[in-house]
């Protein structure tokens, strides 16, 4: 009997083979607890972040739809943004490192950016409003936290990330940011593909529609990264890089 495309099961004959390499592999556990893992926070800023700024400036122009501006910015103040702040302090408490990536250009008239940049009108000057991050989830100063500019969507591809995360020892990525389907599904697939074990954390991610959060999602599954919510993630640290807890103004362990 022949079976039509839509009876044919579905099979993945490299399933096993994948898990044991990058979804079960047990040095996930190794590289956090030995301080050889950093968190990455892709683009919070007000370029793509903020409400009446940069690509929603005009939210009427800006080619997303306003259902679809309401549905990310509700999830960005409602979730993705104090989930990454959770996270961040997490990481800062035992201290690993806590990387910031954005989009801005060299130049004040952004001649240096990408093609692909320029074709979308993509530009955050050196000091402008666009290149600010968002506050909540910004670079402490204090600390020295690492800040990588791009203008691309990957940043290994645009930057020298792969080069400063070598020499600090970095092996392993907890990745969170903007937008999903976009800067952080590209990222996560470069740094898979450069030997990094990557971890996503679903509920520290955002996009324009939960489709293409949802979509990217399960391409990155199991494949290229673990996918995990912010609190099983908590645990984890937690178990593995002992630090002294500290409850929160709600209540939440850090």
């Amino acid at each position: 009997m022949i079976l039509n495309e839509d009876q044919l099961p579905h099979i993945d004959p490299l399933r096993d083979a994948y898990h044991e390499s990058f979804i079960d592999n047990p040095a996930h556990e190794e590289l956090l607890a030995d301080g050889h893992t950093a968190l990455l926070c892709i683009d919070l800023q007000y370029l793509d972040a903020a409400p009446g700024h940069g690509v929603f400036r005009d939210a009427e122009r800006s080619g997303v739809s306003l259902e679809a501006q309401a549905y990310y910015f509700d999830r960005l103040q409602s979730m993705v943004l104090p989930n990454v702040r959770r996270l961040q302090d997490s990481f800062r408490r035992r201290g690993l490192e806590v990387i910031h990536t954005r989009i801005q250009s060299l130049t004040r008239d952004g001649r240096d950016r990408s093609k692909g940049h320029k074709r979308l009108d993509l530009l955050a000057p050196p000091g402008s409003r666009e290149a600010d991050f968002i506050e909540s989830v910004a670079p402490q100063s204090e600390r020295d936290e690492i800040v990588i500019n791009k203008t691309a969507s990957g940043v290994f591809s645009s930057t020298n990330l792969h080069y400063v995360l070598n020499n600090m020892g970095i092996e392993s990525l907890f990745v969170v940011g903007v937008y999903t389907n976009e800067c952080v599904e590209t990222t996560v697939r470069d740094a898979c593909d450069l030997g990094y074990l990557v971890t996503i954390i679903e509920d520290g991610c955002a996009t324009v529609t939960p489709e293409l959060h949802e979509a990217s999602l399960a391409t990155l599954r199991d494949r290229y990264a673990r996918v995990m919510p912010l609190e099983e993630t908590l645990k984890t640290v937690h178990r593995l890089v002992p630090a002294e807890a500290t409850a929160d103004s709600q209540g939440f362990v850090r």
